[in-house]
């Protein structure tokens, strides 16, 4: 591994952190809440100014950041602190940085497109000899995947995905043909041994993928920046989805060592320098997303988590007329910081232990 493509590595992800930092940090400006110190970066103190009532820091670690908010866990009997704030100016803060890693994505994404001559979709380009259901009726030559058991097909290489976690003998497809959409639902499509384009036998659904090109124009390239950061968001709830229904393990999972790792890898192993910064900085807007989508989840101690909470003493506002005390919200969120931090740990030594493998 090239020691460029591990500080890269590192540095994206210290970045993307930090981006999400500077989002809470930008809402509570705009909300009037106070802020008591914005770091860039964690660890010993390299640098630090006063400006207005904020400590502006730049630490040694490129790993992340902070945004420090006057009272953000409990009422130091200041008006401007965080949990003084009405429903809306939480929610938005709280959002805030989950909202710009979205906007950190999309904008990597349009930057690397902005080259682009031509970008693919999946198309199906021919059957085995023992697929039947073929015509009107069926699939056709030329049809283009539009969904596949209600995940949207946005990118060449969402189809086979789709297809491969598939089980049971009907399916619901949606293509476009002929520029119209054909929905067909609980299509007879089981998992058996067809013969694969060169003859030779395989296990799958008889179909042979290929790819429909279309030309880049200015439309094309805001358009499929849109729907890779759509198919990011997707990838995310479909990995969950089968995290919890057995079809992925934690063993899959990845955390900060084994994404410097990916990254690293990644640029690696790339034909061309151009080529491994193109995927590494794909990757930085997966990345990106991921964060953006995974940091919403109602857990604690997650911005998902203490919105959800948000939620919860709205409704216990309206209907006991009394709000749920900030010393307990402190206190989940502090008990799934720990069971958070535990399982990040865990994770952490699954990655070292698979770099030595």
């Amino acid at each position: 591994m090239k020691p460029v493509y591990i500080l890269a590595a590192i540095l994206i992800f210290g970045v993307l952190i930090a981006v999400h930092e500077l989002g809470h940090f930008v809402a509570a400006k705009l909300c009037g809440v106070k802020v008591n110190e914005f770091s860039i970066g964690m660890g010993p103190l390299l640098w630090q100014k006063r400006k207005g009532e904020t400590e502006y820091s730049l630490r040694a670690l490129p790993i992340g950041g902070y945004c420090a908010m006057e009272g953000e866990d409990e009422d130091t009997g200041d008006s401007r602190s965080f949990v003084r704030q009405g429903f809306w100016k939480k929610f938005i803060i709280l959002a805030a940085g989950s909202l710009m890693n979205f906007v950190a994505g999309v904008v990597i994404i349009l930057l690397l497109y902005a080259g682009a001559t031509g970008f693919y979709t999946d198309k199906l380009v021919g059957f085995a000899p023992e697929f039947a259901l073929r015509g009107e009726d069926g699939l056709m030559e030329g049809d283009i995947f539009y969904k596949i058991d209600d995940y949207r097909t946005y990118l060449r290489g969402d189809a086979s995905l789709f297809l491969s976690y598939h089980k049971g003998d009907t399916i619901d497809l949606e293509v476009i043909r002929d520029g119209e959409k054909v929905i067909l639902k609980d299509f007879p499509m089981a998992r058996q041994t067809y013969s694969g384009s060169d003859g030779t036998p395989y296990t799958g659904f008889g179909i042979y993928l290929g790819a429909e090109l279309q030309e880049a124009t200015l439309g094309a390239k805001l358009k499929y920046t849109w729907n890779t950061a759509l198919d990011f968001v997707q990838l995310v709830v479909f990995s969950l989805k089968q995290l919890f229904t057995g079809g992925a393990s934690v063993a899959d999972l990845s955390g900060p060592v084994g994404i410097v790792s990916t990254i690293t890898e990644v640029g690696s192993t790339a034909a061309t320098t151009r080529d491994a910064w193109s995927q590494i900085f794909y990757f930085a807007a997966l990345l990106a997303v991921n964060l953006s989508v995974m940091n919403m989840l109602p857990i604690p101690a997650l911005d998902g988590g203490r919105i959800f909470f948000l939620l919860v003493d709205a409704v216990a506002l309206l209907l006991f007329k009394r709000r749920v005390p900030e010393k307990y919200q402190a206190a989940v969120n502090a008990a799934g910081f720990v069971v958070l931090m535990g399982f990040m740990l865990l994770v952490t030594f699954q990655d070292v232990f698979k770099l030595f493998r």
